[in-house]
């Protein structure tokens, strides 16, 4: 085989390889991002051990609270920490509505 008969095929290799060059990004469009999945696997984590020590923290808050031995800002502190940690999804859903992201 001399040189101009191998042209028309490393033509076909190149807009093969092109085409499947182009094709990438809709193949990497249709799988999630990795940081979306370790933020998502993040959060569910920190919820699992935050439900706990949050029950636990009602329950010291209550026992001095009947003691009458606690600021109420305390109280109303571990309320509203409690309430952002575990509405943080729908806060930041908020939020990126509010712009329209």
């Amino acid at each position: 085989m001399n040189q101009t008969s191998c042209l028309p095929v490393r033509r076909l290799v190149l807009h093969a390889g092109l085409i499947a060059i182009a094709a990438l990004p809709q193949l990497a469009a249709a799988q999630s991002s990795p940081f979306l999945t370790g933020a998502t696997a993040l959060q569910s984590n920190i919820l699992a051990w935050l439900t706990p020590i949050a029950v636990i923290l009602v329950m010291v808050l209550g026992a001095m609270a009947m003691a009458n031995r606690m600021s109420w800002g305390w109280c109303i502190g571990a309320i509203l920490g409690i309430a952002m940690a575990f509405g943080a999804s729908q806060i930041v859903s908020w939020v990126r509505g509010m712009f329209g992201v």
